[in-house]
């Protein structure tokens, strides 16, 4: 089973509701889905594909990162939706647990959206060049990455898929809209230990 677009609509259209400023970026997205597009194929390239990835924060507030090849960039863990996909938060926890060999039940969710599923943190459209190796063309990803915290904050001592894990400052995070939304939950989260305290 394969994650249907209805559900990307309904993830997409909770995530605007909490980030109307962000409409404008999503209009590919939009527009994708308009087309009937099949947007959980990785074999989607008219103009690309939704894919899933995890924003780990450990109780020191660095974000889990992985090392993509030998000496290439930090990033977050993620990847493309699978066939076994039920919903783009359990793709996001997946692909968590294959790059970072991470357990589910070692991490906890971040805030629930209206339908008591989380909502993504970030909507992360990007380009994604082609690649003749693998006989893809140029196309887009749509990348819906999910907060989660981490119960330790240990490196998984297995790597997963990926070469190395580092917990890295939230401000490695390859976008600076991203780091801004990381620091606003680090700040609420401070304001309701306060308030609590």
């Amino acid at each position: 089973m394969s994650i249907p677009n209805t559900h990307i609509r309904a993830v997409l259209d909770g995530y605007l509701e909490r980030f109307p400023k962000e409409a404008e970026a999503a209009g590919p997205l939009v527009r994708a889905l308009d087309g009937g597009h099949e947007l959980s194929s990785p074999k989607e390239f008219r103009v690309g594909h939704a894919t899933a990835g995890a924003v780990v924060l450990d109780p020191c507030w660095r974000v889990l990162m992985v090392r993509g090849g030998d000496r290439g960039a930090w990033l977050l863990p993620g990847g493309h939706l699978s066939g076994g996909d039920g919903a783009l938060d359990e793709a996001a926890l997946a692909r968590l647990t294959e790059a970072t060999g991470l357990a589910p039940e070692r991490v906890e969710a971040g805030a629930p959206g209206g339908s008591g599923r989380p909502l993504p943190l970030d909507l992360d459209v990007h380009g994604v060049p082609e690649d003749p190796d693998r006989g893809e063309p140029e196309h887009t990803h749509f990348a819906f990455l999910y907060l989660y915290r981490a119960t330790a904050a240990t490196v998984p001592a297995r790597g997963g898929d990926s070469g190395a894990l580092a917990w890295r400052p939230h401000t490695d995070v390859p976008s600076a809209r991203l780091a801004a939304k990381i620091s606003q939950t680090l700040a609420a989260s401070r304001a309701g230990s306060t308030t609590r305290g």
